[in-house]
């Protein structure tokens, strides 16, 4: 009957060990693995944004942050897209020729993936400053409305093309992006963008 006892015991010993040991292995193991995960810094400089536009009113901007960058997300009344093709003949590069500046989708008058939604990044290509939107139509005869930096003139319309006689050499960049939702825009990839 020692024996049966013995044994008993001894079981139970062994299992409990292995629980605790097993419980220590985790408790060591999480923070570990959790030291492994990029920091909430290093995430903010190349993980993707989302950005909410279902409460984003025609006519309105909102700027957000993404890899260090600020980011202008227009969302474009009628009368503003149908200024676009006014100033064509008054812009460096209509088409966005220069291929660089943005994905392969916003090769077009608009350069977006929809014609309502401008998304662009709010540097300009002169020396960095960040362009202010002045949407409205200026007592100028050659203003329809867009970007103007005024660190040294530069001009750019409301698809952020460039114009021409400004010290700025290109169009505001276009940053991939995509749409994850009808009223969520994803900043920083492009995968699947339609």
């Amino acid at each position: 009957m020692t024996d049966d006892v013995d044994r008993n015991r001894r079981h139970f010993l062994t299992v409990a060990t292995a629980v605790t040991g097993g419980a220590g292995v985790v408790a060591v193991a999480i923070p570990f693995l959790a030291s492994l995960k990029p920091s909430a810094r290093a995430q903010a400089l190349g993980a993707p944004v989302e950005v909410p536009i279902g409460s984003l009113e025609p006519g309105e901007m909102v700027r957000v942050m993404w890899r260090g960058r600020l980011v202008y997300v227009l969302r474009r009344d009628e009368e503003m897209l149908s200024r676009l093709p006014e100033s064509k003949d008054l812009l460096r590069d209509p088409d966005s020729a220069v291929v660089e500046q943005q994905p392969e989708f916003a090769v077009n008058e608009h350069r977006s993936l929809k014609p309502e939604y401008l998304v662009i990044e709010g540097s300009c290509t002169h020396l960095g400053c960040a362009p202010l939107a002045e949407f409205e139509v200026g007592p100028a005869d050659d203003w329809f409305g867009g970007f103007f930096c005024p660190c040294h003139g530069s001009r750019f319309d409301l698809s952020g093309r460039v114009y021409k006689g400004v010290p700025a050499p290109t169009n505001l960049r276009v940053p991939p992006y995509r749409f994850i939702r009808e009223d969520v825009i994803m900043i920083g990839s492009d995968a699947g963008a339609a």
